[in-house]
């Protein structure tokens, strides 16, 4: 597993993201994915899953500081009081113990980003979580939430894969030395079936998912694919035997087109 590093953050640069998975399918498909080498697992308390993550942690076996755990603070729960509450409350549903990252998963325009910013390294202060960062920020969100924390943030999770050019997004995680992780890596499976990363797929005997899961980490960005299904699972975490040329990274990258995103909800920000 490669590692991206990022004010002393250690983040596996593959993880396994848990949206819309619920119940014991959750905890199951948790546990398999540790025996499977995954290490970095993403939830969130908008999911309402955080409890079954930990209870799938906890019935691999696996110490705990082997694993990379992160969740992410309802757009509801912004306010100082409503945030260190809600963190507590997301402990005590993972039931372990710090957190190694906390982001802020969506901006909420009603709330004023001082206040937030200052609840976030609150928690972080009070030895809650290890790391913080934030979600779906847009360029000049990351400027402005980067100066309220004194350049704490270590992490911005966006929606990022072959069709939806990020390079600007990028450059400013880059210049904050932010971390950047990409949800949606494999377009809710779209690149599955395309037929520029299936041919670049067969020259490596992989598939078009894997492929565009490996562009992503060639380029430094994390990978937090969502699946169910055990084989997908081993499909997913199989992208560190190969490497793609940098002719097949250009020709990946033009396939980038306008409306090629995925997630946009009445509370999105303004993208970039």
């Amino acid at each position: 597993m490669q590692y991206l590093d990022a004010k002393g953050a250690h983040l596996p640069i593959l993880g396994l993201g848990t949206w819309q998975l619920t119940g014991r399918e959750c905890s199951r498909i948790v546990e398999q994915a540790i025996g499977l080498g995954y290490r970095h697992f993403d939830t969130a308390q908008m999911y309402g899953n955080e409890r079954e993550v930990g209870d799938g942690i906890r019935a691999s076996g696996l110490k705990r500081e082997e694993l990379f755990v992160v969740t992410k603070v309802s757009p509801d729960n912004l306010a100082p009081k409503l945030l260190a509450r809600s963190v507590r409350d997301s402990i005590a549903a993972l039931r372990l113990g710090e957190l190694d990252l906390l982001l802020l998963h969506w901006p909420n325009k009603g709330i004023p980003l001082a206040e937030t910013i200052d609840a976030l390294v609150g928690v972080k202060r009070d030895g809650l979580v290890r790391n913080i960062g934030v979600s779906n920020y847009t360029v000049a969100l990351i400027e402005e939430a980067s100066r309220l924390s004194g350049d704490r943030l270590v992490c911005n999770q966006f929606e990022y894969h072959p069709y939806l050019d990020q390079a600007k997004l990028l450059a400013a995680c880059r210049a904050h030395g932010m971390a950047a992780v990409a949800y949606s890596p494999i377009a809710k499976g779209s690149t599955k079936s395309d037929s520029v990363l299936t041919r670049i797929g067969n020259a490596h005997g992989k598939t078009g998912a894997q492929v565009s899961l490996r562009w992503l980490i060639q380029q430094g960005v994390g990978a937090i694919p969502r699946t169910s299904r055990l084989e997908r699972l081993a499909e997913n975490i199989a992208i560190f035997d190969f490497a793609l040329t940098e002719a097949q990274m250009q020709e990946i990258a033009r396939l980038a087109r306008p409306g090629g995103r995925l997630v946009d909800w009445a509370w999105s920000p303004r993208w970039d």
